[in-house]
């Protein structure tokens, strides 16, 4: 585990202490409501266990639609002696933790099947939620396992061992990182004594936390929040080297089987934007595709390897132990584009600066006038990035003649909404056709909201408020829109983008702007309910919604916002040959037979008159693929199209299971 890393993220969570605390003490909360009310021998058993579990809802055992709680405690009312044995096998410390947690795994699932209601079609008790029972019973001993804590955590400290979704031997290597960063908590006096007078602050409430468990999961919540960036490049001279020196370095470079005249595009442009990038803002920069820089950057290193035969990082994963060779790297802040920037090794740089790389592209060809251009719009005080149809095309998998007739849909109409299933990238579509009809990336003229059933008229365009002394007018989101938009030039676009459109009570919602966002009576006031001053949309916003077509029970919308919006449906970008070519640049073979068994699986949804097209499953689950791809295919197959296959037919369980099958099987050796 990366030393340096691990003291940044601890160094973090002091400076947040005051802020982050208070909303995550509902964990030593839990811990003390639990230790208060817990007991095994409590007559009423099933009363006991719900006041046990009384303030733990967050905790995992409640939460994105699991009901771990829920599940254990209704079955605690039905059969009390059994749930209470699982619990006494569960705290039987003699045992070992899979064990353990397998066997109250499997008990739970007999349980459901026996007595379950009909209100149960799983029975919830995975690892994460049995592992907060053990912490909540022996807090001395055990953590909160979380899959997605565990991964991101480990990845920016580069523990070397990994979380696989669905394994209970992931518990196991989740303590020994919990016990690695307990040791550097008990070190740091500091944050003891912040945590301790926290918890002292009211010993009645609060779990004392004596052996710093609590403390240490919360620290482990905490770094592995994306907004969390590790300042500390990995790997230092002390954990990782390659031992090779300028010297050698210069000898490398100059032999082409080791650097080919990609490998020394790459370095070129690398020493162009100042010798630290990620792979995107090399992309955006240069041209060619983030994977590229990716792709490239390790076959190098493999090939450097290969002639030197110098070391590589101990212990770590396919995907980091080449790329330190040539580089030293940490996560991007969010200010920048992508997510893990690369730093080229100092004598690796020392060496390239004496190389003649004149003869290698700087920029690819379609990227020389995007760089001419952003050079003279940052020379007259602008920052925006230039964005193109071609960059369009690019991002979106469309082909050339939808994108002309999307556009031209929208400059027409004024309001299109684009339609169809989940995946299929329709918010990201808007944001990019926006971008594409500015000519360039500028989030203040694009805004981006989110309707649902409470969103209201108050919220969208203006209405009274509750404030400390009453109520005040408060101008909602559209209407401030709208008036940026009425002071610019007419001739500056603005886009107004509405996710999930569909959600909301739309005549509610836009009131009397239902009319005035019409075409044809665009830059006509109206007088507003509320101030009764006149007020117009102006012709130069652009209203993009989006509308998922599976949402049946939503899918009817007002009739008279229907007709003044054009329709375009998305569909899976499968087929297009923009989307073919990203996934060839993937190197993956195994991807290709998951995608044919994906279109079959499309091909029968849209053929069950119980679903039809709108049900199909989208592209999306595929783009953005970049590091450990093949585990981010199996876990896509397990925690995404095999649930959804399950949820589709869940009436017809030998369908479900079949499809489940040949996904699996287009991943296996």
């Amino acid at each position: 585990m990366y030393r340096e890393a691990l003291l940044d993220i601890i160094a973090q969570y002091k400076a947040s202490f005051e802020v982050h605390r208070p909303q995550e003490i509902y964990k030593w909360e839990a811990v003390k409501c639990f230790q208060d009310n817990w007991d095994e021998n409590d007559s009423d058993f099933a009363s006991m266990l719900s006041r046990a579990l009384g303030k733990e809802a967050t905790l995992m055992l409640d939460s994105r639609g699991a009901f771990p709680r829920a599940m254990i405690c209704e079955m605690a009312e039905r059969v009390p002696e059994a749930v209470k044995a699982m619990f006494i096998a569960l705290r039987d410390e003699t045992q070992s933790i899979t064990d353990r947690i397998s066997g109250f795994s499997e008990k739970a699932e007999l349980l459901r099947k026996e007595y379950n209601s009909g209100s149960w079609r799983n029975h919830y008790q995975t690892s994460a939620p049995i592992c907060t029972y053990l912490l909540l019973m022996n807090p001395a001993k055990h953590y909160i396992y979380k899959y997605r804590k565990f991964k991101n955590f480990a990845s920016k400290v580069y523990f070397p061992k990994q979380p696989k979704k669905g394994e209970v031997d992931s518990v196991i290597a989740y303590y020994e990182m919990c016990d690695a960063v307990l040791e550097f908590i008990k070190q740091d006096e500091e944050l003891i004594q912040m945590s301790k007078d926290y918890l002292n602050s009211n010993i009645y409430k609060y779990y004392n936390d004596a052996f710093f468990h609590v403390l240490t999961d919360d620290v482990i919540f905490f770094g592995a929040r994306s907004d969390i960036i590790v300042e500390a490049w990995w790997p230092s001279e002390v954990e990782y080297s390659p031992g090779i020196d300028e010297r050698s370095w210069r000898q490398l470079l100059d032999d082409p089987s080791v650097f080919s005249e990609q490998s020394l595009t790459v370095m070129k442009r690398f020493l162009d934007i100042g010798c630290e990038a990620t792979c995107a803002q090399l992309s955006e920069k240069y041209g060619e595709t983030p994977q590229f820089y990716n792709g490239v950057s390790r076959g190098t290193a493999q090939r450097v390897f290969k002639k030197t035969q110098c070391s590589i990082p101990k212990d770590n994963n396919e995907d980091s132990k080449w790329w330190p060779i040539l580089f030293v790297g940490k996560y991007a802040s969010k200010e920048e584009s992508g997510v893990y920037k690369w730093k080229l090794r100092e004598e690796l740089n020392a060496a390239l600066k004496s190389v003649d790389l004149s003869n290698y592209l700087m920029y690819e060809p379609d990227k020389s006038i995007d760089k001419v251009t952003n050079d003279l719009s940052e020379q007259a005080g602008h920052k925006q990035k230039r964005y193109t149809k071609d960059d369009f095309l690019r991002e979106v998998y469309m082909s050339d003649i939808n994108y002309d007739s999307l556009k031209s849909l929208l400059e027409n109409k004024l309001n299109v909404i684009l339609y169809g299933p989940p995946g299929v990238g329709k918010t990201f579509t808007a944001k990019r056709l926006a971008y594409s009809m500015l000519g360039y990336e500028d989030d203040q003229r694009v805004k981006v909201v989110q309707f649902h059933q409470n969103y209201s008229y108050e919220d969208f365009v203006m209405g009274y408020k509750p404030k400390e002394n009453g109520f005040e007018l408060r101008e909602g989101v559209f209407y401030k829109f709208c008036k940026i938009a009425e002071k610019a030039d007419k001739k500056e676009k603005h886009f107004f983008i509405i996710d999930e459109i569909n959600r909301g009570n739309l005549s509610k919602i836009f009131g009397e702007l239902l009319m005035m966002i019409e075409n044809g009576y665009r830059g006509k006031p109206v007088t507003m309910a509320y101030r009764e001053e006149e007020f117009a949309v102006p012709q130069n916003i652009y209203i993009i919604g989006m509308m998922n077509t599976a949402d049946r029970s939503l899918a009817m919308i007002d009739y008279a916002l229907r007709r003044r919006f054009a329709f375009f449906e998305m569909i899976p970008a499968f087929g297009e040959d923009s989307f073919k070519k990203y996934i060839v640049s993937l190197d993956c073979p195994r991807i290709n037979d998951l995608i044919e068994e994906v279109v079959n699986i499309n091909t029968d949804i849209c053929k069950d008159f119980s679903l039809d097209k709108g049900f199909c499953i989208g592209h999306s689950y595929f783009c953005d693929l970049k590091e450990n791809i093949s585990d981010r295919l199996k876990e896509i197959v397990d925690y995404d199209l095999v649930p959804l296959v399950n949820e589709y037919w869940y009436d017809n369980k030998t369908k479900a299971d079949e499809y489940a099958d040949k996904l699996r099987k287009t991943l296996s050796d």
